[in-house]
């Protein structure tokens, strides 16, 4: 009797452990439940909030595609207004350049033509005073160069005068003449130089010949022409034989 009364105790005493044991673990297992069902709320919301941040991430990128396409356009779109500008600007620049132009050319045309009127003439009788202006500036050209070939004639006249009447007379030409050898001819003792009548020189004249900075000899000028001349070697004034290419002065320069 007492054995059953102490197995019914102990079996009381196993099923009030396993009652509490079972009370506890199912506490346990309320509570993990709970954190599940939380955690797992946690997770749909967060994919919720994933799925939309994605989807406004995509409207986004497209929005940004967009914007960057249309910045594209935009610059595109600038720099041509940019150069369209500056074609217009350079067009109103040469507009205003040929403006002002005109505006002179019409200034000029006018007082051309006041001058015209004043003179009293008609545009026929004017173009014939050109052709008569220009007939007598042709007669006046011809006559200046008549006036130079006497005046030639004359000083050569003058200078050949002057020897007769006075030997020691001497031809004094423009200091600044300065001139080279072009031919030279030891044995006839002549020489050709580049100065002629329009570089002042004279008949008579007498041109010093030096090479490198020394004498070389002194020579006479028997015959001018425009360009050039034609010098004697003066007897004892050759130190050293002419050739091409020596420098020639004035001996007796003008004061």
């Amino acid at each position: 009797m007492l054995i059953r009364i102490c197995l019914i105790i102990a079996i009381l005493a196993g099923l009030a452990a396993g009652t509490i044991s079972f009370l506890k673990v199912k506490e346990k297992i309320d509570t993990v439940a709970t954190e599940r069902d939380d955690w797992n709320h946690k997770y749909v919301k967060t994919d919720a909030d994933l799925t939309t941040t994605k989807g406004t991430l995509a409207k986004t990128e497209k929005e940004l595609t967009n914007t960057k396409e249309t910045l594209v356009k935009t610059e595109a779109e600038r720099a041509a207004a940019v150069a369209e500008s500056e074609t217009q600007t350079k067009k109103a620049t040469e507009l205003a350049e040929n403006l002002t132009k005109t505006i002179h050319e019409r200034d000029d045309a006018k007082a051309e033509l006041a001058a015209y009127v004043a003179t009293g003439y008609t545009p026929k009788q004017i173009a014939g005073l050109g052709n008569q202006i220009k007939a007598a500036q042709e007669a006046l050209d011809v006559s200046l160069q008549e006036k130079q070939i006497i005046q030639r004639s004359l000083n050569k006249a003058m200078a050949t005068i002057s020897n007769l009447v006075d030997p020691d007379y001497v031809v004094r030409m423009n200091p600044g003449l300065r001139g080279k050898i072009l031919v030279a001819d030891p044995k006839w003792e002549f020489v050709v130089v580049n100065v002629g009548e329009d570089q002042g020189a004279e008949l008579n004249g007498e041109l010093l010949v030096s090479r490198e900075g020394r004498l070389v000899a002194k020579v006479i000028i028997k015959d001018v022409q425009k360009g050039r001349s034609i010098a004697n070697v003066i007897p004892g004034w050759k130190l050293a034989d002419v050739t091409e290419g020596d420098q020639v002065i004035p001996a007796h320069p003008k004061s």
